[in-house]
């Protein structure tokens, strides 16, 4: 029996059957050793096969064992937070990605924005930068985030700002993810699931305070799971994320998945530029002039850096 799995909990999975009913699944023992390195060879989004198990038949209390995953046409990976040489997808035939960003309480670095954004042009998914909390800004943070905005809609990302505590914004969304699969992501306490609560009252996701110590979130969201939000919307939860680790770009394809380098990259010297040293570099040259933000281009160096030093790096 084929299906779509709406939600993962670690070693179990949900599974939506074509025909109706909902069955709670395991995989067998050998699927983890058919060349899939992650951590999670299954993920929310994914189209499987399932083999159902009669009653009675299974010591473990499932309905069924997932056997087969069907080709995906696209997805969103990151590098394990404890297992550097494994991958972690957050979710698998996606439509587009909601990033959720904040100024204050957290503080979303450029860098984390800009490893996820590669990471999706790596995998082909279009992205959303949903500036949250707004009505938390003092006027200088304010301005902070105007500047962000104007930064990545230049490049040609579309950005919007909301509230999701006070819904200022939220309902604007509604036509942008209707028909739609969207993975929502974002570092811990930016309000994913405030957002959610607000789309979606009946989901009634727990929420925490940030952490008045550090302006950091706690993960108030444990695993990945597909929520309805209309006859023909879904949002994808994910945990929050602490680090950004790329994983599976190599060093010469990095360039193609920062839109800006890439569209300056052409005027290099060399072909084979990668912006770091050579003569004639217009990459380097358009950083220097402003043209490039400098922001962009570290970003760009601390991926190739990652590349060099093939460990993941949390601390963004």
């Amino acid at each position: 029996m084929k299906g779509l799995v709406i939600k993962n909990t670690g070693s179990w999975y949900t599974v939506l059957l074509d025909d109706g009913p909902t069955v709670l699944c395991k995989i067998k023992g050998n699927f983890r050793l058919r060349g899939i390195r992650s951590t999670n060879p299954v993920a929310v989004g994914d189209r499987v096969e399932v083999k159902m198990v009669a009653a009675g038949d299974s010591a473990e209390n499932v309905n069924g064992f997932i056997t087969e995953i069907e080709d995906r046409r696209n997805y969103i990976i990151r590098k394990s937070i404890n297992l550097s040489k494994q991958s972690h997808i957050l979710a698998a035939n996606v439509d587009q990605a909601l990033l959720l960003i904040t100024i204050t309480k957290p503080e979303t670095s450029t860098t984390f924005i800009d490893r996820f954004l590669a990471s999706a042009e790596a995998y082909r998914v279009p992205v959303i930068l949903l500036f949250n909390k707004t009505d938390l800004l003092t006027a200088e943070e304010r301005k902070l985030q105007e500047m962000m905005i104007h930064l990545y809609s230049s490049i040609g990302y579309e950005c919007r700002a909301v509230s999701a505590a006070t819904g200022d914004g939220v309902e604007d969304l509604r036509p942008v993810l209707e028909g739609r699969i969207t993975l929502l992501s974002g570092n811990s306490g930016v309000g994913k699931s405030t957002l959610i609560n607000r789309l979606v009252p009946e989901a009634n996701l727990r929420t925490a305070d940030i952490s008045d110590a550090h302006s950091t979130g706690t993960h108030t969201t444990t695993f990945s799971e597909m929520i309805a939000i209309s006859p023909s919307g879904y949002l994808i939860d994910t945990p929050g994320i602490k680090g950004f680790g790329t994983f599976d770009i190599e060093r010469e394809e990095l360039t193609g998945y920062f839109r800006d380098i890439f569209k300056m990259s052409a005027l290099c010297r060399f072909s084979n530029c990668t912006h770091t040293h050579e003569p004639g570099c217009a990459v380097r040259q358009a950083v220097e002039e402003h043209t490039i933000a400098q922001s962009r281009y570290l970003s760009y160096l601390s991926m190739l850096d990652d590349k060099d030093e093939g460990k993941y790096r949390e601390a963004y």
